[in-house]
């Protein structure tokens, strides 16, 4: 339906006319034929939709959780294998110094970064996860198998360089495609559920190169370290072929759904933003969309906020190290990191599930952060093995902080498309620019203490806990401008009408009745 046309255009309610008396017109509703039950059918589901709608997540569920979760999985034990592989002699046989292999450790980053916002906004268009996603898995696998054949230091920047390149399109993507499926208030606990892959590779990617270590030294002539890459790397290839083939793209696009589900799916997230989840025209202009990310200031503090929190997880790069400096052997060190990786995985469950419960993300984002402090403080200034283990469990609450922010990000950016996937894009790599400078603070050991990065990671933890209070105030802010939207005697801005008449336009009805659909939508804080 649209606006009628016996009403002049919005452009023209200027002067005299003021725009809320446009806006409460209630001859307007009328001539529109839009009444309140058409109104209720607009801002929430029906108790036959409830039902199905429980039916439609449990599929989503089924099929897409696990395919990303697997994929994530393999993503960080291509990207961290790096690590047990010095252990296993990589560093000695490329005859490597601490300064190489740190240069080598970053330099994945450079290209990751690079490769964000443009990744993202050709993933939108595309308009082909399974496909785009799919290849890049693949592309990545094959670089970290023929990362086995590396000679030299050069040779192993070099393969670095181009893993950061094929990886980037993936966990921007993923946040970006999870926020087509699911509403704000089921993000927390998938993201959660997502994360713990990463969390997954932590533990058994470090038991993977214990085995391969024992088992592997010498087979076939190559060392241990070339045997991690092959064996992860071939893995990937068979995981990103199952993506391109399995994976559905959209809602819309299912075949496993049937038409009832298709509508509900995209209703459900229509209603959750309050708007449509479609770009202008079918598809906004992706200049357009990153002008809006770009000028929206929650997508700066979401940025600052994940550059400190992927700084202070930079440890993750040298955990084996870390455990090494308890006592013990190769085998039992990359067996030690195992165990705080199971733990958090665990937690982020229950951590997850209860923010998505109680509808919170400050609070559930925060409460880390002194763990985290406590953690590396104990890391620092203990020698004996029970408080500097202990110190590592606490320090892997970070990872808390992260499945909270992938879904305070989606919650905070909710419409439309083109401006989420820039913003998600932006996000990602402003955040993951700390993994190009964090490496070098592992430089001195300190007789196994890392002081310098201990420190370090405290002022960066600081730093994201600064940003989410910022952000807190921001969202309560626009909180309190979408009540005044549903204040009827408010009188609406030239800026409140303008975005009124664009949701009208995508959702086909009339201004009034976009104004009733965004009646009750207010952000996760």
């Amino acid at each position: 339906m649209t606006v009628s046309n016996e009403h002049p255009p919005i452009e023209t309610l200027k002067g005299d006319v003021l725009y809320n008396e446009f806006i409460n017109d209630h001859d307007l509703v009328r001539d529109n034929h839009v009444n309140k039950e058409e109104i209720m059918h607009l801002t929430q589901l029906s108790e036959h939709e409830l039902l199905l709608q429980k039916k439609l997540v449990r599929k989503i569920d089924t099929l897409i959780m696990p395919l990303v979760i697997t994929v994530y999985l393999m993503n960080y034990i291509d990207r961290n294998n790096y690590a047990a592989a010095k252990l296993q002699g990589l560093k000695e046989d490329l005859k490597m110094t601490d300064a190489q292999y740190q240069t080598g450790l970053s330099i994945l980053f450079v290209g990751y970064v690079l490769m964000q916002v443009p990744s993202n906004s050709l993933l939108n268009y595309s308009g082909r996860p399974s496909w785009y996603i799919g290849f890049f898995v693949i592309a990545w696998g094959l670089v970290s198998a023929l990362t086995s054949q590396v000679k030299n230091y050069g040779d192993i920047v070099a393969c670095r360089f181009i893993l950061g390149l094929v990886e980037a399109p993936f966990f921007a993507g993923v946040l970006f495609y999870l926020s087509k499926w699911y509403t704000k208030s089921e993000l927390n606990l998938r993201m959660s559920i997502f994360y713990s892959g990463s969390l997954l590779s932590g533990a058994f990617g470090n038991l993977i190169a214990a085995g391969i270590l024992n088992g592997l030294n010498g087979v076939r002539g190559y060392a241990p370290w070339q045997w991690l890459y092959i064996i992860e790397g071939t893995i990937t290839i068979a995981v990103g072929i199952v993506i391109t083939f399995v994976l559905p793209d959209f809602p819309h696009t299912w075949k496993l759904l049937t038409p009832e589900e298709k509508h509900i799916a995209n209703r459900r997230m229509a209603i959750d933003a309050a708007d449509a989840d479609i770009d202008a025209a079918g598809k906004m202009s992706h200049l357009r969309g990153m002008k809006m990310a770009f000028t929206d200031p929650a997508v700066y503090l979401l940025a600052i906020m994940y550059h400190g929190i992927t700084g202070a997880a930079g440890f993750q790069n040298f955990f084996p190290s870390l455990t090494q400096t308890l006592g013990y052997s190769k085998t039992v060190s990359l067996l030690l990191v195992a165990p705080p990786y199971i733990f958090m995985m665990l937690w982020s469950m229950g951590h997850g599930m209860l923010s998505d419960k109680m509808g919170n993300r400050f609070w559930f984002y925060m409460y880390p952060v002194p763990l985290v402090i406590i953690g590396a403080l104990l890391f620092m200034f203990t020698n004996s093995f029970g408080p500097r283990y202990f110190s590592m469990f606490l320090l892997v609450f970070i990872f808390a902080m992260n499945g909270t922010i992938y879904s305070w990000i989606a919650n905070s950016i909710p419409r439309p498309p083109a401006k989420r996937a820039a913003a998600l894009a932006f996000v990602n790599s402003v955040g993951n620019a700390a993994s190009i400078w964090t490496p070098f603070t592992y430089g001195k050991t300190d007789h196994g203490h890392y002081r310098e990065a201990m420190g370090i990671n405290i002022g960066l933890v600081g730093v994201a806990c600064l940003g989410g209070i910022a952000l807190r105030i921001l969202l309560q802010y626009r909180n309190r401008q979408l009540a005044r939207m549903e204040n009827e005697d408010t009188e609406l801005t030239p800026r409140d009408i303008e975005k009124l008449r664009r949701t009208a336009e995508l959702e086909g009805i009339d201004v009034s009745a976009a104004r009733m659909l965004q009646k009750g939508y207010r952000y996760i804080i």
